[in-house]
């Protein structure tokens, strides 16, 4: 028994460091962050931290893992829905494009990602996950007639997961993300006339609405409560 507690507290004091740097590497930037800032943050002590982490770098990771464990879970449930892969490619985006919204663990490690300055080695296996996932996912929509097949599904998923990418951190900088739901179903409108035939583009617009406006609603678990 009390080594199951000693494990639970090292799991809750790890995830309040994960969670403390989070809110100061979005506050402040990583650059900018210090040890001292993340410790007084997540209110535990240096000591605390060291044995859980040997660097600032290493935190870093932790957040970025932990975000990407978040999205993977959601990511998950979303593909094991038995929707259609056109409606699960657009669920995935809603998906996260909330959570970027809503959850700082998700803004801090999307924010690391995607900052080239953060780490030695610029993080790639988070984008060759999603590419992989949106390849696998396009090459179904074709065969069963959702997409058109003029664009393969390697490309497609190497175009949309960069614009996704990009979409977002424009939203950053113009809204701190308060539109990036809206700017993602813009993104949206624009892949399904580009790449839905025109028989179905119609009733494919029309379900982009409902993923999109009800993207907050859907029944995955909600931002913030996947960080264990």
């Amino acid at each position: 028994m009390g080594d199951q507690v000693k494990q639970a507290r090292a799991r809750a004091t790890h995830e309040r460091i994960v969670a403390g740097a989070a809110e100061v590497f979005e506050r402040v930037g990583y650059g900018s962050s210090t040890l001292a800032d993340i410790t007084a943050e997540a209110g535990v002590t240096k000591g605390a931290l060291y044995f859980h982490f040997q660097s600032k770098e290493d935190v870093a990771h932790a957040v970025v893992e932990a975000q990407h464990s978040i999205a993977r879970t959601a990511a998950e449930e979303i593909v094991g829905a038995e929707l259609t892969p056109l409606e699960t490619m657009m669920r995935l985006c809603a998906d996260l494009a909330v959570r970027i919204r809503d959850d700082r663990v998700v803004q801090a490690g999307i924010r690391l990602t995607t900052d080239s300055s953060t780490f030695q080695s610029p993080l790639q296996s988070p984008y060759l996950d999603w590419m992989a996932t949106f390849e696998a996912l396009a090459r179904r929509a074709g065969e069963a007639g959702e997409m058109t097949t003029a664009i393969d599904a390697a490309t497609f998923a190497r175009f949309v997961i960069p614009a996704f990418t990009g979409v977002q951190l424009v939203s950053d900088t113009f809204t701190s993300r308060a539109d990036v739901v809206e700017r993602v179903h813009d993104m949206w409108r624009v892949l399904i006339c580009a790449t839905v035939p025109s028989a179905a583009t119609t009733e494919a617009l029309a379900l982009a609405e409902v993923v999109f406006t009800g993207a907050s609603n859907w029944p995955v678990p909600a931002a913030g409560q996947l960080h264990d």
